[in-house]
């Protein structure tokens, strides 16, 4: 008897439970055929590019200069910023946030709008991964090929000497941040400076190349100077793993000696041995300190996306970009550029010194993509202004550009020029301070007229 669709379909559900409920199994000649499956591809929501693709990974000050000057000077190409960040928040400048002289619209800045005005792709991601054979950098958003890739990075921490637990690194990061990486860092820190009713205040000066080498007596400046115009019982103690001041020494040094003798002590030569950050003292090789609140700046290295994607090295002191000095290209590509604070030469890692380095490697990369003549090398320039006052507001300046010696293969300071007179000079350096920093802001937000 023939039997329906219907029933034969009952029939056939019957037998596949049967069989699962007696645990008989197939014949190995049953046995499906395995179908070969392929990587999965996640492709980033951007459009083919029309000419030769450009990607930088970091929007800071390096980061955003390449973007805009690569497109400026080789306009055929197809420039993409990669930056985790939906805003930019500056570093420089934001000391004086801390103690309300600026506000936090003034450090803010839009990367949509720097993408618009200077015509290149602004794409809100992390890096996360490279395959250089296929020349496509992986995030978080997606594969992007390219083919010149610059990463700008920045900075990590290197909490190593003073911990190894990350439970207690863990702590230092979201109790005491140093206040070296924009965002929230320094909104927490401005919380601790504001609301401070008094006692013993920690900052720290790491040794090495850390990142703006004047901005932590800057800071001590600064938080003093809130301390003694609200009247507040509180000390700054900054431990400076350093002999002495590292710049703008006569400057600061004055300063500390002569407007905020009560309210700052500097302890110089001065390395941490350990934290106790229940008990709240720190352990030197001198004595402890009692602290109320503190912001601890720990040795710095180069951002670890480097090391994810093996185009970092052991440097001194630090893991940092493994890239040839002079053309800041990644040791063993031709078409990968590393740049900024992250660069192994000492350079000073400041924000003035990554534009100006961006400028130049946005050269470098027109050439290649223009096909016109090589350029010669081009020093980046340190142009450097620190309060230190703030009623009224005084500062002190530094310039310098940096030299190559070809025989020794070193860098070092080359026309340096500084006004550290404070008491005469200081309130001009102040004004010249907010011309400086809206130059730069313009410089990379902005299209050129």
């Amino acid at each position: 008897m023939a039997i329906s669709r219907r029933e034969a379909l009952a029939l056939s559900g019957l037998a596949v439970a049967s069989t699962a409920i007696t645990g008989c199994t197939k014949t190995k000649d049953a046995q499906p055929k395995s179908i070969p499956t392929k990587e999965p591809v996640f492709k980033a929501a951007i459009a083919d590019s029309k000419g030769p693709r450009v990607v930088v990974v970091g929007g800071g000050w390096s980061g955003l200069s390449i973007a805009k000057y690569t497109k400026m000077f080789a306009p055929t190409c197809d420039v993409i910023l990669v930056e985790q960040r939906h805003e930019f928040v500056s570093c420089p400048m934001s000391n004086l946030w801390l103690v309300g002289k600026v506000s936090l619209e003034y450090l803010t800045h839009d990367y949509l709008q720097a993408a618009r005005e200077n015509k290149y792709t602004y794409f809100q991601a992390a890096a996360t991964g490279l395959d250089k054979e296929k020349r496509i950098l992986k995030t978080s958003n997606g594969d992007i090929s390219y083919d010149y890739l610059i990463f700008a990075p920045g900075i990590d921490y290197d909490y190593s000497r003073w911990t190894t637990d990350p439970a207690f690194e863990t702590r230092l990061r979201q109790e005491y941040p140093a206040g070296f990486i924009p965002g929230s860092e320094h909104q927490t820190l401005r919380t601790k400076v504001q609301n401070f009713k008094g006692g013993n205040f920690i900052l720290t000066v790491p040794a090495g190349n850390y990142r703006c080498l004047p901005a932590p007596y800057e800071r001590a400046c600064v938080i003093a100077d809130y301390f003694k115009q609200n009247k507040i019982k509180g000390k700054v103690i900054l431990l400076d793993e350093n002999n002495t001041i590292t710049i703008k020494e006569k400057g600061f040094q004055s300063a500390f000696d002569m407007l905020y003798k009560d309210y700052l002590e500097y302890h110089p030569n001065t390395t941490i041995n350990s934290i106790d950050l229940d008990a709240k003292i720190v352990e030197t090789e001198f004595d402890e300190i009692e602290f109320e609140d503190a912001s601890f700046y720990p040795h710095v290295r180069g951002a670890k996306i480097l090391e994810i994607v093996g185009l970092a090295k052991d440097g001194k002191n630090m893991l940092e970009a493994n890239i040839n000095p002079l053309t800041y290209e990644a040791i063993g590509t031709k078409n990968i550029f590393i740049t900024g604070d992250s660069r192994p030469m000492g350079f000073s890692k400041s924000g003035n010194t990554s534009n100006t380095e961006g400028h130049h490697v946005a050269h470098l990369l027109a050439q290649k993509i223009n096909k016109s003549a090589l350029i010669k090398w081009s020093p980046p320039t340190t142009t450097c202004f620190s309060a230190v006052s703030i009623a009224p507001e005084k500062a002190i300046y530094i310039y310098t550009q940096y030299s190559y010696n070809k025989v020794d293969k070193t860098f070092d300071f080359a026309d340096t020029l500084s006004s550290e007179n404070w008491g005469r000079d200081g309130e001009v350096n102040a004004s010249s301070l907010y011309d400086w920093a809206n130059a730069l802001y313009a410089d990379m937000f902005k299209a050129n007229k």
